[in-house]
């Protein structure tokens, strides 16, 4: 017995150690020179010609609502959280007025984060003509699979339209960040050929679940340009090989000369990434990090792991703020002024190993720019804090820290 769980634990490793490699880039290429190399690495390619708008807050409900309601072929819509309330109840019956009007609904809902959406919410759905597809239930035929779970946010209205981001269908989300009842957050809306990277990364889901292709221009119709930005996708898993989004993010951060700025609820980098901030911070760097503090947050288990390794970013020259006004969700990196991104993964080895996850990658300066702008405007609410002050913390808060780290691959 004894030998095979010790035979057992060696192959957990092995499958970990060939997900997990600890990642190495040397260059000197500025990253706007690099864009083609990185999204490659990423199992990507840069795509010309895009428009990209900014959604913060409850605004984007309203956008993607109307869109939704002026689809005329397909509507597909994919999501890890959604709850029963005023926002689910909208979602379901806009979904059900368009299959009812003779639109293919298709939606593939994480069966674990949407299992408090409601019975009466599916019902209205399949009624009226919705396909759902729920991923990875707790089944016995799932129980290999049961911790990966799909974390992506995304829609895609008739091939043409996809909006992606950190948004979920909870009430929360619709405010204006105005206090703790209210979710800050943001996504964007494209438009142009980069729709279509976004529907293949929905169909990869959708086909595991149901086993059904969908094929056509109501789905992939022909796409012109529609805007000046480059666009790149990371979201693939292969199995058994690091990420395609841990590796984008990685890749960027060594890539970075000017500056390095990331807002994400849920930050906790492993040793490998942690030394790639501070040797970007040795190189010039200006390197800024944007968490919730752990009383806004709605996992301060979470935050208190993560602190974990703060000492050590903060020794490094990493500059950490701490949102406290509510929970900050948005997961944004900007690099350089000249490249941003903006997704659904957390800078955790969750997200970067285990969930399915998209981040979208732009090389647009204006973009960049405006996300800048959003993280210096959020900076307000936030207390920066000291690497002195942050060692004096109590002994508790350390043991704290220290103990929900171990789990740090499961939170």
């Amino acid at each position: 017995m004894v030998a095979l769980v010790a035979l057992l634990g060696l192959a957990i490793w092995s499958i970990k150690r060939h997900k997990d490699p600890h990642l190495q880039l040397d260059t000197d290429a500025p990253l706007e020179k690099l864009v083609t190399s990185i999204s490659g690495m990423a199992l990507g390619m840069p795509i010309g010609g895009n428009a990209v708008e900014i959604f913060e807050n409850g605004r984007f409900f309203d956008g993607l609502l109307e869109d939704i309601a002026a689809a005329k072929c397909s509507v597909h819509f994919e999501t890890f959280l959604w709850k029963e309330g005023r926002l689910g109840s909208r979602m379901a019956e806009a979904f059900s007025a368009r299959a009812r009007a003779g639109v293919q609904v298709r939606l593939v809902l994480d069966a674990n984060g949407c299992k408090k959406m409601g019975s009466e919410a599916q019902r209205r759905m399949r009624e009226a003509g919705c396909q759902l597809a729920m991923y990875h239930p707790r089944t016995l035929k799932n129980i290999g699979v049961v911790l990966e779970r799909d974390h992506r946010k995304l829609a895609i209205l008739d091939g043409r339209v996809a909006w992606v981001g950190g948004h979920c269908v909870v009430d929360e989300w619709l405010g204006d960040a105005r206090s703790r009842g209210e979710v800050r957050d943001l996504s964007v809306r494209l438009r142009g050929p980069i729709v279509h990277a976004v529907q293949s990364a929905f169909s990869e889901n959708w086909v595991e679940v149901t086993g059904k292709l969908f094929v056509g221009d109501d789905v992939f119709p022909p796409l012109e340009r529609a805007g000046d930005t480059v666009a790149h996708l990371a979201s693939v898993k292969p199995e058994g090989s690091a990420p395609a989004v841990k590796i984008l993010h990685h890749a960027v951060i060594c890539c970075a000369r000017k500056r390095i700025w990331i807002q994400n609820p849920y930050f906790i980098p492993e040793p490998d990434a942690v030394q790639a901030f501070a040797d970007a911070v040795k190189r010039g760097v200006d390197v800024r990090i944007m968490v919730p503090a752990a009383e806004a947050s709605d996992m301060p288990v979470v935050q208190h792991a993560a602190h974990r390794n703060f000492q050590r970013l903060l020794d490094g020259g990493v500059r950490i703020f701490e949102y406290g006004r509510t929970l900050l969700h948005q997961k944004v990196m900007t690099i350089d002024g000249a490249w941003c991104a903006v997704g659904s993964s957390n800078f955790d080895d969750r997200s970067f190993e285990t969930n399915d996850e998209i981040t979208l990658g732009f090389l647009d300066a204006a973009l960049a720019r405006r996300l800048e702008e959003i993280f210096e405007a959020d900076a307000r609410h936030c207390v920066e804090l000291d690497a002195a002050r942050w060692r004096r913390r109590g002994t508790l808060h350390k043991l704290q820290d220290s103990a929900l780290y171990l789990f740090n691959e499961v939170l």
